[in-house]
């Protein structure tokens, strides 16, 4: 069966929300398209806050948008390894926020939490970037993390397996975002700064391209 065709709505949509991404950066992520003109897949740089056990660390994840953006929600699957109670083995993120405005009793979820169109990049990200530090436990997608967490929240800190692995993996994903050119916030001051000006302006272009391809 073929791809369901995209609506020049969700297009729009994606192009306003990414071009406001570029021109006033939100402190926390980077994202930037994973292929130039397809507004409907983007790459995320989730950086991890300071005075948190993600504290240097620069996570890569996917997201991937649906033919009828903003109406359903777009999918999120890490591409770093991450070890917490609502990341899927397969990188897969299980959050609220994400999950289609259905009434589902079972879930535990109200309606309220869940999608809706309101709703845009800016937010989930954020949202991300909360539950990264404070995970939810009550039904967890990596329950064997989650016990972990529990267990190192419980003890106060000291027991520090679930500790040691975070810190591990933030230092490996900063050792590899150095790598490839990217340069890691370690203090609040850096993770807090705007891109500066200049950047905005190298990407006007592209996003002008776009922009004129819409219309």
């Amino acid at each position: 069966m073929a791809a369901p065709r995209a609506s020049s709505s969700a297009l729009r949509a994606l192009a306003v929300e990414y071009k406001s991404l570029q021109e006033e950066p939100v402190e926390g992520f980077r994202v930037k398209l994973v292929v130039e003109d397809n507004l409907f897949e983007w790459e995320v740089a989730i950086f991890g806050p300071p005075d948190t056990l993600y504290m240097g660390g620069c996570f890569k994840a996917r997201m991937k948008f649906p033919s009828d953006y903003p109406y359903s929600p777009p999918s999120i699957r890490f591409l770093t390894k991450v070890w917490h109670p609502n990341v899927y083995e397969n990188g897969d993120l299980c959050i609220s926020i994400l999950h289609p405005p259905v009434d589902d009793p079972q879930s535990g979820e109200l309606p309220c939490e869940r999608w809706n169109p309101t709703q845009n990049v800016r937010t989930i990200l954020l949202s991300v970037i909360s539950l990264l530090n404070e995970p939810n436990t009550f039904s967890p997608a990596n329950v064997d993390a989650s016990v972990m967490y529990r267990r190192w929240r419980e003890s106060k800190g000291r027991d520090k397996e679930y500790e040691n692995i975070i810190r591990k993996q933030a230092m490996a994903a900063r050792a590899e975002a150095e790598r490839d050119g990217i340069q890691v916030p370690l203090t609040l001051e850096d993770y807090c700064i705007k891109t500066q000006l200049s950047t905005a302006i190298d990407k006007k272009y592209a996003l002008d391209g776009i922009f004129l391809y819409l219309n």
